[in-house]
C-alpha cells in the first residue's frame, strides 16, 4: 500500500511527506519534483517556457504511470484535476487530502506568482480552491483538516491516527 497526499499549494504535502515516510519506513515520491528532474527545469520554468497545457498534460501522464510500494507519494496541487492520473492513485494506495484553510495557505504562501503553481493568468488561490476542492474530497480516502497550533509532528500523527482509524 502506498499513502497519496493531495491538497493545494501550501498544504505540506511535500514536508509532512517527508516526514510521516521516514516514520512509516517507506519511500518518498514527490512528483513536482520528479518533474521537474525529469524536465531538466523548475516548474515555474515549465509553465513559463511551454505552457500550462503542457504541464498539466505532464503532470497526468506521471500520476498515471506511477508504479510502487510502501511509497508516501505527494502531489502537485493540480494532480486532482487529471482523472486518470487520480483513478491510478487510488487504486495503488490510500489517498489523504490535506485539508488548510484559505487565510492559512496565503500566509504560508506569501507571494505565490513565481512558485509554480498550475493557474491560468489572473487567477488567484481562492478561484483555485474553489476549483480544485470537490476534486480533493472526491478523491480522498481520508481528509485531514488543519489543526491552528499543531507542529509538524502533530500534524503526521494526526495523519497516521486516520490512517490507522481506516485500516480497522
Amino acid at each position: 500500500m502506498n499513502i497519496i497526499l493531495i491538497g493545494m499549494p501550501g498544504s505540506g504535502k511535500s514536508t509532512l511527506g517527508v516526514i510521516l515516510a521516514r516514520r512509516l519506513g517507506y519511500g518518498y515520491l514527490d512528483t513536482d519534483s520528479f518533474i521537474s528532474q525529469k524536465e531538466k527545469s523548475t516548474l515555474q520554468g515549465i509553465i513559463d517556457n511551454k505552457g500550462l497545457d503542457y504541464f498539466l498534460d505532464t503532470e497526468s501522464e506521471i500520476g498515471s504511470e506511477i508504479v510502487c510500494d510502501r511509497v508516501v507519494i505527494a502531489t502537485g496541487g493540480s494532480m486532482v484535476m487529471a482523472e486518470s492520473a487520480m483513478r491510478h492513485l487510488k487504486e495503488i494506495g490510500t489517498v489523504i487530502y490535506i485539508n488548510v484553510p484559505l487565510n492559512e495557505l496565503k500566509r504560508r504562501l506569501g507571494n505565490y506568482k513565481d512558485r509554480g503553481i498550475a493557474m491560468k493568468d489572473g487567477e488567484g488561490l481562492e478561484a483555485i480552491l474553489t476549483e480544485r476542492e470537490p476534486y480533493y474530497n472526491k478523491y480522498a480516502d481520508i481528509v485531514v483538516n488543519y489543526r491552528d497550533g499543531d507542529d509538524l509532528e502533530q500534524t503526521v500523527d494526526n495523519v497516521i491516527d486516520n490512517i490507522k482509524r481506516q485500516a480497522v
